[in-house]
């Protein structure tokens, strides 16, 4: 019966790749109850029988003996472990065993303690001495070297499961999309939703113009992600976009955008900002050098 409601509960409860009773303690303390239940109700009934048993004469316990289902040896020598393990006396032998003080006519046994509670008690004296070798003699792994082992085994599946997964790109590493598919997505991202402020050729309207080399916020990949990210400035600049799109869509856009640079628009705005130069792109000349400090003081 215990095994039938463990495999009822280890069926309906959702417990992922670990058992129920592992994964949720509820779930071992309900079998640990049920299974209390199940020895008790064992129990009673054993005892009821053995009752009924003694009441009987002899042919009524010759004919109960024959009545009952021969039990298998399995169960017979579980039985005998238990009996065993309980380390009790039969009733036929509690004279050995009584006391000679007595209170109102009740007397007391002098049972020994079970098998099962000195073992039990045996088996925590080995444990104790393997732990104090273990951990204070040979200075084994404690729990708190194990969760370090187990972080740094987290952050290198993390970083691994980083390098694969485009939806994990951030302001650190975004990368310039330069593949048609990625700037054909990224186009088709900008006419939906960005053509309302910069046009559809980049030149601006209520943005600001998108083909110069003058940024309000840091040009290249990495400030112009964070931007779409992010949102401009604080009551006039664009939205937080990261709400709408995924960081590779946003990558994407990103890259599109830094596509019209050096592009012809219908009618382009005036450049806002400063002028963006991009420090991986070569030495500056000194005109640029004082562009791109200009930038750096503007971005800090």
């Amino acid at each position: 019966m215990f095994f039938i409601i463990f495999g009822i509960v280890e069926y309906f409860v959702d417990s992922g790749d670990q058992p129920a009773f592992i994964e949720k303690p509820v779930v071992l303390l309900f079998l640990l109850f049920v299974l209390m239940i199940i020895i008790a109700i064992e129990a009673i009934i054993g005892a009821m029988e053995n009752i009924l048993y003694q009441s009987l004469d002899e042919e009524g316990k010759a004919r109960y003996e024959a009545s009952k289902v021969k039990t298998p040896k399995f169960f017979i020598w579980i039985k005998k472990m238990y009996l065993k393990l309980l380390g009790s006396r039969p009733i036929e032998e509690e004279h050995e065993i009584i006391l000679d003080h007595n209170y109102d006519g009740i007397k007391e046994l002098n049972n020994d303690l079970p098998p099962w509670w000195l073992y039990g008690f045996y088996a925590t004296i080995i444990f104790g001495a393997i732990y104090l070798l273990r951990y204070h003699v040979f200075n084994g792994q404690n729990q708190y070297d194990e969760l370090e082992i187990e972080y740094a085994e987290a952050n290198a599946a993390i970083e691994e499961y980083n390098k694969t997964a485009k939806d994990r790109v951030d302001f650190n590493s975004v990368e310039l999309l330069t593949d048609a598919s990625s700037l054909a997505n990224g186009k088709q991202i900008f006419e939906t939703t960005c053509v309302a402020c910069h046009k559809a050729d980049g030149g601006g309207g209520i943005g600001p113009n998108l083909t110069d080399k003058h940024w309000i916020l840091g040009g290249g990949i990495k400030n112009v992600f964070k931007t779409i990210t992010e949102g401009g400035r604080d009551g006039k600049g664009m939205i937080a976009w990261k709400q709408t799109y995924k960081p590779s869509e946003i990558a994407q856009v990103a890259s599109y955008v830094l596509s019209l640079q050096g592009t012809t628009p219908a009618e382009p705005k005036a450049a806002e900002g400063d002028l963006w130069v991009d420090e991986n792109a070569g030495p500056p000349s000194e005109t640029n050098e004082q562009a791109s400090d200009s930038t750096q003081v503007e971005m800090n």
